[in-house]
């Protein structure tokens, strides 16, 4: 543990609402896996390019500028052996380190009489993330018990583990 992010990371945040960007940095600190800010704001030729290759299905992303200006989203990849890696054991431990980020963050936020930072996860996009379970195995548990509920709605699940946004 004790992870810091890299330069490419940073950069990755210009145009991020802060907020959003506190928790990462508190994230990084605490999480067992290191990872890298893959996505921060879009172009929307960026997001449309995504759209085409299928690895988003909206144009009405929040890693486009919202209605203040700033991007609401990131996307957190796991780094391994020095390489950007998709894989789900380590995705479901960045997303405990976020869960748990954030909830300092919002301690934080709750002394400075500011109402709690609210934020949604692309592994369950359906539940408030800070309900979920702040540890890797309830984070895969949370995924599972989202896709059974979307296929018991006659539905497909699309999930999207490295991508966190304010609700």
């Amino acid at each position: 543990m004790g992870y810091t992010l890299g330069a490419r990371s940073r950069a990755e945040f210009a145009g991020v609402r802060y907020d959003l960007g506190s928790v990462v940095h508190e994230a990084i600190k605490i999480t067992a896996q290191d990872f890298s800010v893959h996505d921060g704001l879009r172009t929307e030729a960026e997001q449309r390019a995504l759209m085409k290759s299928g690895a988003s299905k909206t144009m009405n992303s929040k890693h486009l500028p919202q209605a203040d200006g700033f991007g609401h989203a990131v996307d957190l990849v796991p780094f391994i052996n020095g390489k950007l890696r998709w894989e789900w054991k380590p995705i479901f431990h960045i997303a405990a380190a976020v869960r748990k980020a954030l909830d300092i963050v919002n301690a934080e936020r709750k002394t400075r009489n500011l109402d709690p930072l609210k934020l949604i996860w692309g592994g369950v996009w359906d539940r408030d993330f800070a309900a979920l379970p702040a540890d890797a195995a309830g984070m895969e548990q949370a995924v599972n018990a989202y896709v059974a509920r979307r296929r018991g709605a006659g539905k497909t699940a699309f999930i999207d583990g490295p991508h966190f946004e304010i609700a």
